[in-house]
C-alpha cells in the first residue's frame, strides 16, 4: 500500500490511501479482455469519480433546465449551480475576478476564442505570433490560420533533443513585431514542464501578452493565474475528472473587456435592434448561446475531489509513479523514451527499434492495459525525433505501481512477441 502524508486539508485527512481513491473511480473495476483494467490514457482523458458522475445524475433528475434566461426555480436553480463553478474555478486558480472566467467547451475552443478575438482586434500585416515546437495542434492550427488571414508570422521556438525549449532562441525570437506568446505548461506528447513563469516575464518584458495551454497541467500541478501574472490561461474539464465538453478560458479583464465577442447569438447580448447590437459584459460577452450546463455545473464536484486530495499531494505521487515507470521501462532492451527533460509531468512516451507503435498498443490492449499510440496531435515533434508516432502511457492519481508492473510485463510480452 502507497501513503502520501497530507497537510492542511479542510477535512483534515491523515493519509492519501491509493486504495480509497481508487474505490472512488467506478469503471477501474471492470475488466477488459477478460483482464483487469489497466488505464494509462490519461493524458487524452482521465477517468470520472463517483462525485462527479453522481453531479451528473442529481443535474437530470433534480434541476434540468436552461441557465440565465429563465424566472422560473429549476432554472434558477441551474443557473446558481453554473455560477458556482465559475466561483470555484476562479478560487482554484486564483483569478482575481468570477468574471475573468470564461466557460468553454474545452482547451480548443479557448484557444481558438483568443485567436479569433485577440487576433482581429491586436494582429496586422507583418505582426508575429510565437508559440513552441512542442504544442499541440489546437496550439499550432488557430495561429496559422490567423496569420494566413492577417499577414502574419507564426515563429517557432526550438527545443533539444531532451524536448526542453531553447530560452536563449525564445529571447532572440522576441521583438517589436511580436503581439502574442502561446505555450504548452505541459507537453501532451513529452511530459516536459516548461518554466512558465520565465516565459512570460520575458514577454511582458517586451508588452506581450502571453497564452498558456494548460491542458495537462491543470490537474497535475497547482497555477496561480495572479502569481504566474499570465494574460490567458486555458484549460478542458475531461482531463480533470470532469465531462467532456467543457472548459476555461481565464483572461485579463482589460484584455477581454478590448476584444470582439468570439460568437453571436443568445446571452452575449444587452440589446439587440435590427441595426444594432449592443454586447453583453463579461464573462457573458463570450459565453453565446446555451452552454454545455450539465458538465459545466458537473466541473465543480470534479474540482471539490481534486481540492479534497490536495493539488500538491496529487503531485508528489504522480512524480513518484513516473519516477518508478521510467527506472522499470528503462530496464527493457530496445527502448527508447523520447523527452527526458529534467522536469516532467505524468508522461511516458517511447520507441522500440524496429516495431511499430500501433502494434505494441494492440498487443497491451488485448492484455487489458490501455496506453495511447501515434503521434498524439503533435506532429511536428515526432518530425523532429524522425519517428511516426510513440507510445504513451500517461499517468493519474487512482494509478498505482501495480499498474506500472503490470504494464511493463505486458510490455514486455508484447515485445517477445514482436521483435
Amino acid at each position: 500500500m502507497y501513503y502520501l502524508c497530507i497537510e492542511n486539508l479542510e477535512h483534515k485527512l491523515e493519509k492519501f490511501d491509493i486504495h480509497k481513491v481508487r474505490a472512488d473511480f467506478p469503471i477501474l473495476k471492470r475488466e477488459v479482455n477478460g483482464k483487469p483494467l489497466v488505464y494509462l490514457d490519461n493524458g487524452a482523458t482521465t477517468q470520472k469519480p463517483k462525485a462527479v458522475i453522481d453531479a451528473i445524475t442529481n443535474y437530470y433528475s433534480d434541476m434540468n433546465s436552461n441557465v440565465h434566461r429563465g424566472v422560473h426555480y429549476l432554472s434558477q436553480i441551474s443557473t446558481d449551480a453554473f455560477e458556482v463553478t465559475r466561483r470555484k474555478v476562479q478560487e482554484f486558480i486564483n483569478a482575481k475576478e468570477d468574471f475573468e472566467v470564461i466557460i468553454t467547451k474545452g482547451t480548443t475552443d479557448s484557444i481558438n476564442l483568443v485567436a479569433s478575438c485577440y487576433g482581429k482586434a491586436f494582429v496586422h500585416e507583418g505582426d508575429e505570433i510565437i508559440i513552441s515546437a512542442m504544442e499541440h495542434h489546437s496550439n499550432i492550427v488557430p495561429w496559422q490560420m490567423l496569420c494566413e488571414e492577417k499577414g502574419a508570422v507564426l515563429r517557432v521556438i526550438s527545443m533539444n533533443e531532451k524536448g526542453e525549449l531553447d530560452l536563449e532562441a525564445y529571447k532572440n525570437l522576441l521583438s517589436e513585431k511580436t503581439k502574442l506568446v502561446s505555450v504548452t505548461y505541459v507537453s501532451n506528447s513529452l511530459g516536459t514542464i516548461n518554466p512558465i513563469k520565465e516565459i512570460i516575464d520575458l514577454a511582458h518584458a517586451k508588452n506581450v501578452p502571453v497564452l498558456v495551454d494548460a491542458a495537462q497541467a491543470i490537474q497535475h500541478i497547482k497555477i496561480d493565474v495572479q502569481e504566474l501574472d499570465v494574460d490567458f490561461l486555458a484549460f478542458s474539464g475531461h482531463k480533470m475528472y470532469a465531462p467532456t465538453g467543457v472548459g476555461v478560458l481565464y483572461g485579463k479583464k482589460d484584455l477581454l473587456n478590448a476584444m470582439p465577442p468570439y460568437q453571436g447569438g443568445g446571452d452575449m447580448i444587452k440589446d439587440v435592434t435590427f441595426e444594432k447590437t449592443t454586447y453583453n459584459e463579461l464573462p457573458f460577452k463570450f459565453e453565446a448561446g446555451t452552454p454545455n450546463i450539465e458538465a459545466g455545473i458537473c466541473l465543480a464536484a470534479a474540482i471539490d475531489y481534486i481540492n479534497e486530495l490536495g493539488i500538491d499531494n496529487i503531485k508528489a505521487y504522480e512524480d513518484e509513479l513516473l519516477e518508478y515507470a521510467t527506472t522499470k521501462i528503462k530496464e527493457i532492451p530496445g527502448v527508447k523514451i523520447i523527452g527526458e527533460a529534467a522536469k516532467k509531468s505524468s508522461v511516458l512516451s517511447f520507441v522500440v527499434d524496429g516495431v511499430h507503435p500501433y502494434d505494441i498498443g494492440v498487443i497491451l490492449d488485448k492484455l487489458g492495459i490501455a496506453v495511447r499510440t501515434g503521434h498524439h496531435c503533435a506532429q511536428p515533434v515526432m518530425d523532429q525525433f524522425c519517428i511516426p508516432g510513440t507510445v504513451r502511457a500517461s499517468l493519474a492519481v487512482y494509478n498505482t505501481k501495480e499498474d506500472i508492473d503490470t504494464f511493463i510485463a505486458g510490455l514486455t510480452r508484447a515485445l517477445n512477441m514482436l521483435v
